[in-house]
């Protein structure tokens, strides 16, 4: 059931009673798509975020050779699995196939992506609008990440890591160790 809510429709303020109101309504499967390259905590944030909304969610880790990974991608499954173990209703899968099709294949209709800043907006913008001209029924669901993991990305982490900086704060500690394990 819907919250109340006071005021004209253009305030849309829950009602002071039905804030603390946990979501409960779920739907089925959602498609978390991404290189991972590496995992980062706020690659983990939206996952656990997306597990409490979907009844199944699938990190979905593209092959992707042209951005030339860091891990290949048994690894970067790897690390998703280890850093993502603790959610039950969560799988990873490594897909090198359109994500219409590796979402068809899962029996999903749902991705999910990230948004960090007003720049990523544009491309996710123009991807989601790709993806539904292949596939009409398709739809993306967009999640900022929370905002002390705002400014994290993998290309930053591969960086600092890469001139032997700590990147402890930003990713799961199986990332960490396999980062160090790589720059030693």
């Amino acid at each position: 059931m819907a919250a109340p809510f006071v005021g004209s429709p253009q305030n849309c303020l829950p009602s002071a009673d039905t804030r603390s109101l946990d979501i409960t309504m779920r739907t089925e499967t959602v498609i978390y798509p991404g290189t991972f390259d590496p995992i980062t905590n706020g690659h983990v944030d939206l996952t656990e975020r997306a597990a409490r909304l979907f009844d199944r969610v699938v990190v979905a880790i593209a092959h992707s050779e042209k951005k030339t990974p860091l891990f290949n991608l048994e690894q970067r499954v790897e690390l998703c699995e280890a850093s993502l173990g603790h959610l039950d209703n969560v799988e990873v899968v490594g897909f090198s196939n359109l994500l219409t099709e590796f979402a068809r294949s899962q029996g999903a209709h749902c991705v999910l992506r990230g948004l960090r800043a007003v720049a990523d907006f544009e491309y996710e913008f123009q991807l989601a609008n790709m993806n539904r001209a292949m596939w009409p029924e398709f739809e993306s669901i967009f999640l900022t990440p929370s905002e002390h993991l705002s400014f994290i990305s993998s290309s930053l982490v591969r960086e600092i890591a890469a001139l032997d900086g700590d990147v402890t704060p930003f990713v799961p500690e199986p990332v960490n160790v396999a980062l160090k394990a790589r720059f030693s």
